[in-house]
């Protein structure tokens, strides 16, 4: 890994280049971030979706907006609904290269419209606004880190497919066929812009994410005049919901949480209708297997009681990313190069999920914590370190160019996910 964290006359070119473009990566994060592109705002989306795709058009490569097509939940009523959300960003360039690369990322946050506007000014170099780091600041440290590499001279031993999705806070429900296509299209590594830790640190092993409904009938009755009548759907939801909890310890790795139960009307009604909205985590796929039963379990258990019935919908949408021989590869190759610019970057371990799941799902080794640095994302306080900006895009173009010269050898660190 020597060879690694030397920089060459192309890498100091890109650093270069990368230091000057700092305040236009910033600004245009900044102007980014003033519109707002929560996930269930669909006109926001379908604006920026354009103001993407004309920013990425200065890449060499093929730029569409593809529609994503709509995928189901399960609505307050209990019935499957039909949702559809805005375009998908793909882009591709070079399929023919020697060396192919799969870039994701996402444009949506998850702050509805109104609820979280403007960029502030924190002070001590760090700024405070909305998809700033998660990940807006990503995906310009993704576009200039590309333009640098392919102002170099290994452009044509490299090419790429990037997907930049409309949906990843809710899932990737509507988009995660298009990151699977891209990722089976040839990648031999996969990059992902999802926020550094704020102290530099990046994702290591990721577990596995679930989302699941499961959706209770009972039987409505008076409940003063014919309580005995009536049967619970509400009462059957909060014993599933104990159970469901009580998951939490008995496997090493795997929580479990309820976000809501729905249903039921007036006091005076025995419910007829519970709706249990929950997910789960597992460290690996025997954790996720043992979660699946563990959760058909109760669901039938729940069904069992007198005049219930239901149905359950959902499962692990991403499966766990677990540190294996490539995944240790391609850290230890990024570590080295960042030591080129005086990184010593860590990788823990996370509970937390993201595109970089579903890349190693599709058989790709990634590093998915390539955006950069902030902190507090998901809430009011989200933020990004402004001196990040130069330094990751930094990072990436240079293992563009060492995977293009041969250096960071491709090809090999995807074979280890084939033994």
């Amino acid at each position: 890994m020597t060879e690694l964290s030397k920089l060459t006359i192309e890498d100091e070119a890109a650093l270069e280049r990368l230091s000057a473009a700092s305040a236009g990566m910033v600004a245009r994060t900044c102007a980014w971030s003033d519109i707002n592109t929560g996930s269930w705002n669909i006109d926001g989306l379908n604006s920026f979706s354009g103001v993407l795709a004309d920013a990425f058009a200065e890449l060499d490569g093929n730029v569409r907006l593809d529609d994503a097509p709509g995928f189901e939940t399960i609505g307050s009523s209990g019935k499957i609904e039909m949702i559809h959300t805005a375009p998908i960003l793909r882009v591709s360039s070079r399929p023919s290269a020697p060396v192919q690369v799969v870039l994701t990322g996402h444009y949506d946050t998850v702050f509805p419209k109104g609820t979280f506007e403007g960029v502030k000014d924190l002070g001590d170099g760090r700024l405070n606004g909305p998809g700033l780091a998660d990940m807006k600041g990503g995906l310009c440290v993704m576009l200039e880190a590309l333009k640098t590499f392919e102002a170099g001279p290994f452009r044509d031993r490299l090419g790429y497919q990037i997907v930049v999705t409309p949906d990843e806070e809710i899932g990737n429900h509507a988009s995660s066929a298009a990151l699977t296509e891209a990722a089976r299209s040839g990648a031999h590594v996969g990059m992902t812009y999802e926020p550094a830790m704020d102290t530099g640190a990046m994702s290591g092993g990721r577990k596995g994410s679930a989302v699941f409904d499961i959706v209770l009938h009972g039987k409505a009755a008076h409940a003063g005049r014919a309580k005995e009548e009536g049967r619970s759907a509400i009462e059957a939801a909060a014993e599933l919901v104990v159970g469901l909890e009580g998951l939490n310890g008995q496997r090493d790795g795997v929580t479990v949480n309820v976000g809501a139960i729905e249903g039921g009307s007036a006091v005076n009604i025995v419910p007829d209708l519970a709706v249990v909205r929950f997910g789960a985590r597992a460290p690996d796929a025997e954790a996720a297997a043992w979660t699946m039963s563990a959760v058909a379990r109760l669901f039938e258990r729940a069904k069992s009681r007198p005049g219930i019935s239901g149905h359950l919908h959902g499962g692990f949408y991403r499966p766990p990313k677990p540190r294996n021989a490539a995944q240790q590869a391609i850290f230890d190759a990024v570590h080295a190069t960042g030591r080129a610019i005086g990184l010593d970057l860590e990788f823990v371990d996370t509970g937390g999920v993201c595109e970089g799941n579903n890349i190693f799902a599709a058989g790709v080794p990634n590093v998915d914590t390539l955006g950069v640095r902030g902190g507090r994302i998901h809430s009011s306080e989200e933020f990004v370190v402004v001196d990040s900006f130069a330094e990751r895009a930094t990072l990436s173009a240079l293992l563009l160019n060492r995977l293009a010269d041969g250096r960071l050898d491709g090809p090999r660190i995807k074979a280890l996910m084939e033994n």
